[in-house]
């Protein structure tokens, strides 16, 4: 199923297959043991990583899945009922946050493809964005290939979020993933980027 919709949509899918048990890890390293955390997971695919999401959260908190593709999307809300799964994109997601009476997400997840974090003058930037919707003492996590990782895209994006977060650790190459990736994590966004 995901080759098919990357062959559909080549530019808007992030890889041919699912992210490995590891890298999902890796990814969900970033919410907390305790409390009610509210999660957003970003680009949600086939569920890869919402398992994993779960799996920690052992029905605390509130997981919020947010997918631009309407097929994956129906098929998460089939495997995962105890998520919130939305059909949308993420430059929405205060409106999501908002219509879910959630002021701030605890953690944000993503396995976003680098095309929605491109510079554009038509709207605003996706990551200022994020860092907004984030609780002060929140974290983002974001899947990068290793294989593009040098590319000026990955680049931009490092010196974006280090520039956006007050801590960002880039972890070791995850070669049980295919492509092998590296996640970056970054805590504690900047209160002069914030509104909350």
């Amino acid at each position: 199923m995901l080759l098919r919709e990357f062959l559909r949509n080549p530019l808007g899918i992030a890889a041919v297959t699912s992210s490995s048990l590891a890298m999902a890890t890796q990814l969900s390293v970033a919410i907390p043991e305790s409390g009610e955390p509210v999660v957003v997971e970003l680009g949600a695919g086939t569920g890869a990583c919402t398992g994993v999401i779960q799996h920690r959260l052992n029905g605390r908190g509130r997981h919020i899945a947010v997918e631009v593709n309407p097929t994956f999307a129906k098929l998460l809300s089939k495997r995962f009922p105890r998520v919130d799964v939305v059909c949308g994109e993420a430059k929405d997601l205060p409106k999501f946050l908002a219509d879910r009476r959630a002021q701030a997400a605890e953690v944000i997840i993503s396995t976003l493809p680098w095309e929605p974090f491109a510079p554009s003058s038509a709207q605003r930037p996706l990551l200022e964005t994020l860092v907004e919707s984030l609780d002060r003492n929140g974290a983002y996590t974001q899947a990068a290939y290793t294989v593009t990782r040098w590319a000026p895209p990955a680049r931009r994006q490092l010196r974006q979020l280090q520039a956006s977060f007050e801590e960002v650790v880039v972890s070791e190459t995850i070669w049980r993933n295919v492509p092998p990736a590296r996640v970056y994590i970054a805590r504690r966004p900047r209160n002069d980027l914030r509104l909350h």
